[in-house]
């Protein structure tokens, strides 16, 4: 399996997220933003029960890696982007505000595909398991980038062009985690504390005050199918 395809598969949902924007597809949004609570539950259990178990084994210092991404990922998308959530941006903002959603995004679209890649170093089953988790929020991510665009007066190509610019950052951080030892090494580590951080500070908060079942029901179905993924790939790659 190439880690490459994965990721350029994953890179198109910032894509379609974006065009979803720009078409006004009001129940490809809708669809989206159902997607928030399971893609939060899936991605939570992958790291937790997937790969902090493997990079805590192999390494001491593995919980400060995880703790350096989880700080990154936060620096980038809140101290150098001050005007950042995840979801559609329905109220005007300045120019100056998509340029620095997307220079904060690049950074996490990066470590997606370090995770990818890294993923895929220690096994097939987590390179698609993280390969999934990253996909998950690709669509509401590339929904992100296009409306602060749009909201800041760009054209509807720009926002299209700054989702494209997402999925290659994914792709380049798959290929750069082969070149780079320290990516290779502590990259896993890494890509924990930013999966980590999405999963839990941006994905949870969006749908936590939503009142119902559904988003509740959504967010433990995507734990759920994290178990019933595993029970998946056990008969497809054994």
């Amino acid at each position: 399996m190439s880690p490459l395809g994965f990721a350029a598969a994953a890179a198109l949902g910032n894509v379609i997220g974006a065009l979803a924007v720009v078409r006004h597809l009001r129940r490809g949004l809708k669809f989206i933003d159902a997607c928030l609570a399971f893609g939060a539950g899936f991605m939570l259990a992958v790291t937790l029960l997937g790969v902090l178990p493997e990079v805590l084994r192999d390494s001491s210092s593995a919980a400060l890696y995880i703790l350096l991404g989880y700080f990154a990922v936060h620096i980038a998308q809140h101290v150098l982007t001050p005007h950042f959530h995840f979801g559609e941006e329905t109220h005007r903002v300045s120019p100056a505000a998509g340029n620095s959603a997307l220079l904060g995004l690049t950074l996490h679209t990066f470590f997606d595909g370090v995770a990818i890649a890294s993923g895929f170093l220690v096994s097939s089953r987590l390179g698609v398991l993280l390969f999934l988790a990253v996909l998950l929020h690709k669509l509401p991510e590339g929904v992100t980038i296009a409306s602060v665009m749009v909201a800041g007066g760009r054209s509807r190509p720009q926002a299209v062009g700054a989702a494209a610019v997402l999925g290659g950052a994914t792709v380049l951080g798959v290929l750069l985690t082969g070149q780079i030892q320290p990516l290779a090494l502590h990259g896993l580590a890494l890509s924990a504390g930013v999966t980590l951080y999405v999963a839990a500070s941006n994905l949870v908060p969006e749908f936590q005050s939503k009142r119902g079942w559904l988003s509740p029901l959504a967010f433990v179905g995507g734990g759920a199918g994290f178990f019933l993924t595993e029970l998946l790939l056990e008969g497809w790659l054994s």
